[in-house]
């Protein structure tokens, strides 16, 4: 009987299950030994190149893990057959024809006879290398980025100088069209996932000798890079400088992208509207540049983020002022409808419904009353059911791939509408209320600004509730005086209306575009544009 109810419940039975547990026997170790083992567990990279070359094989080997990481690749050669050298290169971000051509052919017919050691890789570079950029350096960190970017690094025995050549060959996605920032008069070009790529697309636009692409590390230990794009002489030098002191605070190992960084550099954290323009065109980057602000790519993001911005910028689309100044002006007050009705209608009308019926004409009020007549569920919560529904099948339709998403979105919301009506769940006017909103949401050119009004929604809509249009009324006076009070890297989100100021977005009015149209003033451009 014991023996049957110890193997039932596995008494006496060693615990063989896989878990990652504290063992407590051995202690927390002291200062000086986790600082033993830590160094032990990340190899030092910085310091100089070695004379030996077999030290800086076995250093390379130690930094890459080679015993275990097979893409790196050592490449021992005879350069003239009479000097040892190692070619290194990884795997797959290097291209190997490149390499076998300007590298090593030349290396084996090169003449180094009487040259000494320590001048070889001058030697070597000016008489041997027929690629376009190349590069000296001594330091053991330099060597191990440029390897991991996909450059190519040789090293000689005798010397404490490396070679690094530019062979990057790794596959990366061609420039395609824009996603999510449609476009019918403006350029069909959108960033892609290869830096290099970017900045071109940005060079091609911006032929001038002032356009400055920095290339600088995005902070932390997984090595991205990201380019600061932005005209000197006319970009404010202290925007300048706070933008890349927020950038060398960043210290993490995530995977860094545009939205990541805007998180890790703001200033507001709880404030819905985002604080930097992401954007996937070009053109629309270079635009901001010429306007005095600063573009940022990142390596791997396909969108660049533009700063500072206002709300106005949030507003205007990448194409606005390619339409002549009477349809677009058109088109910008449409825009601007679409954004009231989206933020103000549905708290408009439950307002006016739960605490102001008087000012509802009766032919209006006994349609309400009507589509009503079987609903169980109160007005403000079915107002809100209808809201979160619609931002549901909003997001389904966006995460669900190609025209399957389309499909979602339409087919979704109407049977979803539909069948809540039939079931006496919502009401049709208030169907109809959403389905303005959604559409006046959809006006909204930047999709983080449509998530911010969403947010913004949902409060108004509970300030009707409580109190009617008094709440509506404070509650929209409380976020416009937080929006007034916050700012996009210095600059104030209702500027240039609080504070007022000289501008070029035509926010609400086209004005007629002139030949000698200026930067925007609330940058304070150290130059402006003529």
């Amino acid at each position: 009987m014991k023996k049957a109810i110890r193997n039932l419940f596995q008494f006496d039975t060693p615990y063989r299950r896989f878990e990652l547990l504290e063992t407590e026997s051995e202690g927390t170790p002291s200062f000086f030994a986790r600082r033993k083992a830590e160094k032990a567990k990340h190899p030092k990279k910085s310091g100089k190149i070695d004379r030996k070359l077999k030290d800086n094989r076995a250093w390379l080997t130690e930094v890459f893990c080679a015993a275990i990481n097979t893409d790196l690749i050592l490449r021992a050669i005879r350069v003239g057959g009479r000097t040892d050298a190692l070619v290194v290169s990884m795997n797959g971000m290097a291209d190997d024809a490149k390499i076998a051509d300007f590298i090593l052919r030349p290396a084996f017919h090169l003449d180094v006879s009487g040259i000494p050691e320590e001048q070889l890789p001058s030697y070597f570079c000016g008489h041997a290398l027929s690629m376009y950029e190349t590069e000296r350096c001594d330091e053991r960190e330099a060597v191990v980025s440029a390897i991991l970017e996909g450059r190519t690094a040789i090293l000689f025995e005798g010397a404490r100088e490396a070679i690094l050549c530019d062979t990057r060959g790794f596959v990366s996605r061609p420039v395609g069209e824009p996603q999510n920032e449609m476009t019918i008069l403006g350029p069909k070009e959108a960033f892609t996932e290869n830096i290099r790529t970017n900045v071109t697309l940005l060079r091609r636009i911006l032929k001038r000798p002032d356009f400055v692409c920095e290339f600088r590390d995005a902070g932390g230990t997984n090595g991205t890079k990201l380019v600061l794009a932005y005209l000197e002489g006319t970009v404010n030098p202290a925007l300048l400088r706070e933008v890349k002191r927020r950038l060398d605070a960043i210290s993490t190992s995530m995977r860094l992208t545009v939205g990541r960084i805007e998180q890790l550099v703001e200033d507001y954290t709880y404030l819905p509207l985002p604080q930097m323009l992401k954007t996937e065109r070009p053109d629309r980057a270079a635009s901001a540049v010429l306007d005095g602000r600063i573009a940022l790519l990142v390596e791997g993001c396909p969108i660049a983020g533009v700063l500072p911005i206002t709300v106005g910028t949030l507003l205007m689309s990448g194409e606005d002022l390619d339409m002549r100044q009477p349809v677009g002006t058109i088109v910008q007050m449409i825009r601007m409808l679409g954004a009231i009705l989206s933020t103000y209608l549905p708290a408009y009308f439950l307002a006016l419904a739960l605490h102001h019926p008087g000012q509802l004409s009766s032919e209006i009020l006994e349609t309400v009353i009507a589509s009503r007549a079987m609903v169980f569920l109160p007005l403000w919560m079915e107002m809100i059911f209808l809201l979160l529904v619609f931002q549901l099948v909003r997001e389904a339709g966006l995460r669900v791939p190609g025209a399957i998403g389309h499909a979602i979105g339409i087919i979704g919301g109407l049977l979803l509408g539909q069948a809540a009506v039939s079931a006496n769940i919502v009401s049709t006017v208030v169907l109809i209320i959403v389905a303005l909103t959604g559409l006046g949401n959809f006006a909204i050119p930047d999709y983080s600004a449509q998530i911010a009004t969403a947010y913004y929604r949902i409060v108004l809509c509970i300030a009707a509730t409580l109190a009617g249009l008094l709440g509506v009324t404070a509650a929209g006076l409380c976020a416009t005086a937080v929006m007034c009070s916050a700012k996009s890297f210095g600059v104030p989100f209702f500027t240039p209306f609080a504070p007022v100021a000289k501008h070029r977005e035509h926010l609400l009015f086209r004005t007629r575009l002139e030949n000698a149209a200026g930067t925007t003033d609330w940058t304070n451009p150290k130059r402006r544009r003529v």
